[in-house]
């Protein structure tokens, strides 16, 4: 591409934590360029939003219907390429399925949408238009969690039998959405948030990374949630068992009342041959645990020597040398980065490579909330084990 990349955004106004965390990854690689907005629901601010942005006047919208409509009929060398929703959970259908219809791709948070409805419905126009639609779980971005399924993927730990992944947070031990807390008000609201809290913010990112490292599916689950902070509306804690294909057999643990904890997300795999163990809080490293061999750590960026060397999708979304920690802002740049990537060899009519397409995708937003609906159903049902059907 002989230009950059025109992105557009719903949400992330000025003091919005995750749409700075965004602007900051789509802009990280120079590839993408933020050209309008509809940056919160209240007028002075999304001005004040689009003042600080450096976004032309005329280009900063009341809402996001106003937004596409006139994104749409803006030259096609001036309007937006794509557009960013990084919204309440309520508020991202809407504008995806509209941007989708009117030729824009689009990137989302997770969780897709709020309903599993919703989520099949942006895959089949997808499917129908062509577009391209990428949903952020991040930990899927990081080089040692793309080697660690490289590995699985090349039989390195031979069949894969156990699974354990977790995602423990400390920040919602109170009932904090009662004191100011914004982000914390609209995730505990169950119009906003969607059927569950700790399985929707949180317990997708872990049942994502469980299926993108090991290659596997969850087929059924049963589910344990609990609503341990008086005068919570959603569920705070859950325990999972998961049934994986192949046989393999998991268990998946999130919760926002570890009380101490910060974003503490892990995950193990073991094989027939041995095992691994990657943790967001330490990213660079990836712990290999053979039988009947020493302990193996691989670290981002070194350039090890056949048989250690690290694979093509590692090395594509490793940016500094070996030593230098790359955490959640690179993580979050090399999904940007692929889908941008992507998106560019789309309109050049190029076919993007299979490193480029490795990003999270609407079919995993399928899966995702299909898990989130199965966790609610099975904690709610007396049947020990739900089926999984996205």
């Amino acid at each position: 591409m002989k230009r950059k990349l025109r992105m557009g955004m719903v949400g992330g106004g000025k003091d919005a934590f995750i749409g700075a965390v965004h602007r900051i990854a789509a802009f990280m690689d120079g590839k993408i360029e933020l050209v309008c907005g509809a940056f919160s629901i209240d007028e002075k601010i999304s001005k004040e939003s689009g003042e600080e942005l450096f976004v032309a006047a005329d280009r900063v919208y009341l809402n996001y219907e106003e937004m596409i409509a006139k994104e749409a009929q803006l030259p096609e060398g001036e309007r937006m390429d794509f557009l960013t929703i990084v919204t309440p959970n309520f508020l991202h259908f809407g504008p995806a399925k509209l941007a989708l219809e009117n030729g824009f791709d689009v990137v989302v948070e997770k969780p897709m949408t709020v309903t599993l409805e919703e989520a099949k419905e942006l895959q089949e126009i997808v499917e129908r238009t062509g577009r391209t639609l990428c949903l952020t779980h991040t930990y899927s971005g990081y080089p040692m969690v793309k080697q660690a399924k490289a590995m699985v993927k090349d039989g390195h730990f031979g069949k894969i039998r156990k699974i354990v992944v977790e995602y423990p947070q400390g920040w919602l031990s109170r009932l904090t959405e009662r004191e100011g807390n914004a982000g914390a008000a609209w995730r505990a609201d169950p119009k906003k948030s969607g059927l569950s809290l700790v399985m929707g913010d949180i317990g997708t990112h872990a049942a994502h990374l469980a299926e993108y490292v090991t290659g596997l599916r969850i087929t059924e689950l049963c589910a344990d949630l609990t609503t341990f902070v008086e005068g919570r509306q959603l569920d705070d804690d859950g325990n999972l068992l998961l049934r994986f294909e192949q046989g393999a057999k998991g268990v998946l643990m999130a919760s926002q009342v570890s009380a101490g904890e910060e974003n503490a997300v892990r995950i193990r795999v073991y094989g027939e041959n041995g095992g691994l163990e990657w943790a967001n809080e330490d990213p660079n490293n990836l712990i290999i645990k053979m039988l009947d061999q020493p302990r193996q750590i691989y670290r981002t960026g070194n350039a090890y020597a056949a048989p250690f060397t690290l694979s093509s999708f590692a090395t594509h979304n490793t940016r500094i040398p070996a030593g230098h920690p790359e955490g959640l802002l690179e993580s979050f740049a090399n999904i940007y980065r692929n889908f941008a990537l992507t998106v560019s060899a789309k309109l050049e009519g190029r076919t993007p490579t299979p490193e480029q397409l490795d990003f999270p995708s609407v079919q995993d937003g399928v899966r995702g909330m299909a898990f989130v609906q199965t966790a609610v159903e099975s904690n709610h049902s007396n049947e020990k084990w739900t089926k999984i059907i996205s």
